[in-house]
């Protein structure tokens, strides 16, 4: 996504109606509407969608609505005053109640279809029709597009009800996973890594619905209780929502010849997604095909550089299916993440997930997503071998450019000019062993220590090993000599700053969630609010009580239990 200095912007948008001139709702204007759909929005039990982008769906106002938290970061991007955040008409329309909107903005919004890949692998059974066609945004509804100072964005709600995607759920979410996405979102673009972004979250003071989890203190993999939790709605906003499973749907219907129109709606979602994500990347004027193949190449520059990103600041995307990633490439859909604790290459939040995607799996992860990408776009391109070659060409040296974008990412944490694979090696077998906080290691290390006493601050064997059967001290002693000698030649205050810009001090990890979700379903969200405070500046130095509070080791008693170390599909 792109992003905007806070100091491009001023506070233009004071009230609801200041963003009726900006509103400009390009995806329900340029695209098919399902022909099947109720023009009113009543679009709340499940069915089959045969052909359209689009369905047009009313949310579901949530009772009794009461602000939460709103991140400032994003308004002063988008010109909001502050104060509209906790405004009557905002807190309204973004608890999805659209009856009272200041026209010509619309009282509807709308909700997508999208294909299954689960790495690399077409699915269809995960609809209820078992056709596919009954799969997509299930509670996600977006209700606005505005063009504001030049940057398209798009305003969704999570949790906003029923459309007929929604599998027979109830298509609420719960203050639980509220609070993640909009935490996570906010502490991700901190850090530097394009994601969707959060602009507002409010809860029910009233409703409620009944999810599993976990009981306290349970080591259960598969939440063992049933609790009734607030609803809440999360506003996410980016510069479109189009996934890669999108792409797909619409490029099975055509190779598939499923109706009439299908190759049409294939070309008029892809140009519109390099409309709305690749303007002024790729050339307008060219043909079709060229465009689809300069969109690959794009993509693919987006997306490697995305998963090291990933890899740099510790995060797990737990569910990296096409339909959880984004052809814009940023990070979308904060369901079953996680920023790793322990150093480890399989770490894996998800008790569904499995190895495929795992921390270092991720970038095997994106080439299936890539591949998915790839074959979707061929329909287009069947009647252009030149183009058809380019694309395989693109296609095949995805490992080599997710490599290189890789070992560049791992460099940058080590402060080295280049990747060092034996140093390396040695690094990820100590660290595993130990073994580490993977934050608090890296950054230890960005502050250069003569020995390795320093960096014991994120060895959780503690300050003393059982018999030191494998010589770990020396061993550590013996890599951090070998590091000292490929880094000296920088001046160490250029190196410790370049090196602390890569590894930053704080991490949104689970056990800080936690709490901060639990004491905001009794309504008290100083926690929560105090974290958005820290996590939205991930590389500084704060204060004594923050880092005391904020940058230490997981209590050993925490690792293994259910919500802390690992997760169901939060929802």
């Amino acid at each position: 996504m792109l992003k905007r200095s806070p100091q491009e912007t001023h506070s233009n948008v004071a009230a609801l109606e200041d963003l009726v001139s900006l509103a400009d709702y390009s995806f329900m204007d340029t695209l098919n509407c399902d022909p099947e759909a109720n023009a009113t929005g009543s679009e709340h039990s499940p069915r089959q969608v045969f052909s359209g982008h689009y369905v047009p769906v009313k949310p579901t106002p949530m009772e009794n609505p009461e602000y939460v938290a709103h991140s400032q970061s994003l308004f002063r991007e988008l010109g909001f005053a502050d104060s509209l955040a906790q405004s009557d008409d905002f807190v309204r329309m973004f608890s999805g109640d659209l009856s009272h909107v200041p026209e010509p903005m619309r009282k509807v919004g709308w909700a997508c279809g999208y294909a299954l890949s689960i790495y690399g692998n077409e699915f269809t059974q995960q609809c209820p029709f078992q056709t596919g066609n009954g799969y997509g945004d299930g509670r996600a509804i977006s209700v606005l597009e505005a063009v504001i100072n030049g940057q398209r964005w798009e305003m969704q709600l999570k949790g906003a009800g029923r459309t007929p995607y929604c599998r027979g759920a109830d298509g609420r979410a719960v203050l639980r996973s509220s609070v993640r996405e909009f935490l996570a979102q906010e502490h991700m673009n901190a850090l530097g890594v394009p994601t969707s972004r959060s602009l507002s979250l409010n809860v029910s003071k009233t409703e409620t619905v009944r999810r599993p989890w976990y009981a306290e203190g349970s080591r259960s993999m598969d939440p063992d209780v049933l609790i009734s939790e607030p609803v809440a709605i999360s506003t996410r906003v980016a510069s479109s929502f189009i996934r890669v499973g999108q792409i797909e749907l619409f490029s099975r219907r055509a190779r598939r010849n499923e109706h009439p129109g299908a190759m049409e709606e294939l070309e008029k979602i892809v140009l519109h997604l390099i409309d709305r994500e690749y303007n002024g990347v790729i050339d307008q004027t060219l043909p079709t095909a060229e465009k689809a193949v300069l969109l690959a190449k794009e993509f693919r520059s987006r997306l490697t550089s995305l998963v090291a990103n990933w890899i740099r600041v510790g995060y797990c995307q737990g569910n990296f299916n096409s339909d959880n990633c984004a052809a814009g490439g940023f990070t979308l859909d904060y369901g079953p993440f996680g920023f790793c604790d322990a150093f480890d290459p399989h770490y894996q939040p998800w008790t569904g997930g499995g190895q495929h995607f795992s921390f270092l799996n991720q970038p095997m992860a994106a080439e299936r997503n890539f591949y998915s990408f790839c074959s979707a776009l061929k329909p287009l391109l069947a009647k252009h071998t030149d183009c058809l070659r380019q694309l395989d060409e693109i296609q095949r040296d995805f490992p080599r450019v997710m490599q290189e974008q890789m070992e560049a990412m791992w460099a940058a944490k080590l402060g080295l000019d280049a990747f060092h694979p034996d140093l390396f090696s040695e690094l990820a077998t100590l660290m595993m062993q130990t073994p580490v906080d993977y934050t608090i290691f890296f950054r230890e290390l960005s502050s250069l220590p003569d020995d390795i006493e320093p960096l014991r601050k994120s060895f959780y064997g503690g300050r003393t090993y059982v018999a030191d059967p494998e010589g770990l001290d020396q061993r550590w002693t013996a890599w951090l000599t070998k590091w000292q000698s490929l880094t000296e030649h920088r001046s160490r205050e250029e190196l410790s700053s370049q090196m602390k810009h890569a590894n930053p001090k704080y991490s949104l990890k689970e056990w800080f969630l936690v709490p901060a979700y639990q004491q905001a379903a009794s309504g008290n969200y100083a926690m929560l609010r105090e974290l958005q405070q820290v996590m939205t500046q991930p590389y500084a130095e704060q204060s004594e009580r923050v880092e005391k509070k904020y940058y230490r080791l997981k209590p050993l008693e925490l690792f293994g239990v259910g919500g802390a170390s690992h997760l169901s599909c939060s929802s």
